[in-house]
């Protein structure tokens, strides 16, 4: 494929990318000789835009990601493919773009564009495997197993997040790996298979309890830790009707500071809703609305959003109270859309 040709071109469909990635993940890192040289400097740059963007797209939504300095550096990055560089930079150059990539996609995913969000995904493969590194290909097609899910494919995303893993053995950080078995629990959960969420979480878990000062650890992914498992696990025992596993969870997973991760803290408490709706607790689950609404009238995320629309689905049978009829007014009135 042609690298100048590449960047936001890619196709809509994960299926051929990922089996593609998974028989032949690493392309030989080689040195380039162009017009424009490209140093430490450009790939930290790159670095930087990923690493803000991710802290954005937690604060406010992907609503804006049309408009981000991602997108700016992804169409400005042709010449950085085609310039002059070591092997060693080359390969630097290429992981920064995955990851950039990948942010991206992301976000667009998280805006509800989803055949932008598949391609930019797509890209963030290929170039990981242009790079020449399996850890972030690895860590990219977890990423892609979370979309499918988010989009109702859910056994083709358990299936994606499990060849992930097993491809990244040996390669990837513990981090990674406990992402790729989290992606997988998810999934797993939303088919109604107990059995195998409760083996992925349990994976998970083993993990990253056994991270060690000064072992392999990527910054890009510092996020991933036992609070963040422990907030998807609040989910994933909503999906399978287990209430009392989920609160348990809840109280694992502690708590978030808002002003940075104001939309997982919002999804958590549409979540939790959710959770004391099933018991029949509406009290409680109204409260947890108000204060999702609260969290989430900021925020451009449609994904977010469609917790609590679900939240108001699950009120149906408690439609004539006064206080639902209020849940439901702020929910249908107060959400941004993205743009």
């Amino acid at each position: 494929m042609d690298r100048r040709d590449l960047l936001l071109t890619a196709g809509a469909s994960f299926t051929t990318p990922a089996f593609r990635w998974l028989a032949d993940p690493a392309d030989e890192p080689a040195a380039r000789a162009g017009t424009v040289r490209v140093g430490p400097a450009d790939v930290e740059r790159l670095w930087t835009a990923a690493a803000e963007a991710q802290v954005a797209d937690s604060r406010f939504g992907g609503g804006h990601w049309r408009r981000s300095q991602v997108m700016d550096c992804l169409r400005g990055a042709g010449p950085l493919l085609d310039g002059a560089y070591s092997a060693s930079t080359g390969q630097a150059l290429h992981t920064a773009l995955a990851e950039l990539s990948r942010v991206a996609g992301w976000a667009a995913m998280d805006a509800g564009d989803r055949a932008a969000s598949d391609r930019l995904l797509i890209q963030a493969l290929r170039m990981a495997r242009a790079a020449g590194d399996v850890e972030m290909g690895c860590y990219v097609l977890a990423t892609m197993s979370l979309s499918g899910y988010l989009a109702g494919r859910c056994a083709q995303a358990a299936e994606m997040a499990s060849a992930a893993y097993a491809r990244g053995r040996g390669h990837a950080a513990p981090r990674v790996l406990a992402f790729c078995k989290l992606a997988e629990a998810r999934a797993l959960a939303k088919q109604g298979d107990g059995a195998g969420a409760g083996a992925a979480l349990a994976l998970c878990e083993s993990l990253l309890s056994g991270l060690r000062p000064g072992s392999h650890d990527p910054g890009w992914i510092s996020y991933m830790t036992p609070g963040r498992m422990a907030t998807d696990a609040v989910e994933v025992h909503r999906d399978l009707g287990r209430t009392r596993a989920a609160m348990v969870w809840a109280e694992r997973a502690g708590a978030m500071p808002v002003q940075r991760f104001t939309r997982a803290v919002g999804i958590r408490r549409a979540v939790l809703a959710g959770v004391h709706l099933i018991d029949g607790d509406l009290e409680q689950a109204l409260a947890d609305a108000h204060r999702a609404v609260d969290i989430l009238g900021g925020v451009r995320s449609p994904r977010a959003h469609a917790y609590l629309h679900d939240v108001v689905g699950r009120l149906g049978r408690w439609r004539d109270e006064p206080g639902v009829r209020e849940v439901v007014h702020r929910v249908r009135t107060e959400l941004p859309s993205a743009i």
